[in-house]
């Protein structure tokens, strides 16, 4: 599971891409924490930060359980298309909030592709 590994790796450089972003965003425009508070752009900058948060949890379980049932190689692929589409989506959110449904359509379809390949290499043991 060496790839699930990597893609776990992966997956949190991308998280903590996210509140690294925050940070900085707060020194731009002078937001001390714990506001949270502050113009779109940094509203944008900090909502990707809490919905890349709330993503992990429907990412990490069913990418372990998945890599376990069905194979390192089809998780490491999914969590990779996963990583991708937060990519996409906090770069199109920092552009305009419209523009943040491509990678939310990615890694929601990468999740729900764990989940099923999960169920599916349960069903088959």
């Amino acid at each position: 599971m060496q790839l699930t590994a990597w893609i776990t790796l992966a997956a949190l450089f991308v998280y903590m891409w996210t509140f690294i972003n925050v940070g900085r965003a707060r020194g731009r425009f002078k937001i001390n924490a714990p506001v949270m508070e502050g113009p779109p752009e940094f509203l944008s900058v900090v909502r990707v930060h809490l919905n890349t948060l709330e993503q992990i949890p429907l990412f990490l379980v069913p990418l372990w359980m998945s890599a376990y049932f069905t194979g390192d190689r089809f998780a490491a692929i999914c969590g990779a298309l996963w990583c991708v589409g937060r990519i996409m989506y906090a770069l199109g959110y920092y552009q305009d909030p419209a523009k943040r449904s491509p990678g939310f359509l990615v890694s929601s379809l990468a999740s729900i592709a764990l989940i099923l390949g999960t169920m599916y290499g349960l069903l088959m043991h």
